[in-house]
């Protein structure tokens, strides 16, 4: 039983603090992150098992509505279920949002681990909803700090899908540590680095431009400057 088997799913805060072990999926130590790893899977399998309780035979419906809560519980251990699991994704402004701290820790190890992600959490839509709410949101100092890092972060490898959404927090997050860290990328011997890096500050010189995939694509045939 893990430490949030206990919790109401509509304790945001206590949820929280119950996936403090997943901290573990973007530790640069294999052995945690192997640990974390182990722990994620077995709560992946936990959400199987609660779906096919759910759905085997017919019973009473008060018990219906205990198996309910029991999947509801066991989505919210793992990702992408912790995301909304019990408060869903009305959040209001998420920047207050009291589960942006998984939010964040999701994106992180998409960007970090791509392939675990894939295999153990791929949510291309959850990816996209988050990108775009944190984008739009006001920043401080530490919340900007974060997504400073996720843009490096993404500029510095393949495109993979819905990255394109990570120039509208670049756009958000526009400032000399960005532009820094994207002039350094562009320098890099990295050439996904070189072309991404160059492609967002292009961008952010020119706010006026959307970020199509036309635009993208027009950009790398030298048409545009």
């Amino acid at each position: 039983m893990t430490e949030a088997a206990g919790l109401s799913i509509d304790d945001d805060h206590g949820w929280v603090e119950g996936l403090a072990w997943a901290y573990g999926l973007v530790s640069p130590g294999p052995a945690e992150r192997a640990a974390a790893l182990d722990r994620h899977a077995r709560a992946r399998m936990e959400v199987e098992a609660a779906y096919d309780r759910l759905h085997e035979g017919r019973f009473p419906r008060l018990w219906f509505r205990a198996r309910m809560r029991a999947y509801r519980r066991a989505t919210g251990r793992c990702f992408p279920g912790a995301l909304w699991s019990g408060s869903g994704y009305a959040y209001g402004e998420i920047s207050t949002w009291p589960r942006l701290p998984l939010a964040l820790l999701f994106l992180e190890w998409e960007a970090r681990y791509p392939q675990d992600w894939t295999e153990h959490a791929k949510a291309w839509g959850a990816k996209q909803a988050l990108i775009r709410d944190l984008a739009a949101t006001d920043h401080d100092r530490s919340l900007k700090a974060r997504l400073v890092d996720l843009v490096d972060l993404a500029v510095q490898r393949a495109y993979r899908c819905k990255d394109r959404e990570y120039v509208r927090v670049a756009r958000a997050v526009d400032g000399d540590e960005l532009r820094d860290r994207l002039h350094r990328a562009q320098r890099s011997e990295n050439p996904a680095a070189q072309l991404h890096a160059g492609y967002v500050l292009w961008l952010l010189d020119r706010p006026e431009i959307p970020n199509t995939r036309h635009v993208w694509c027009t950009w790398l045939s030298g048409t545009l400057t």
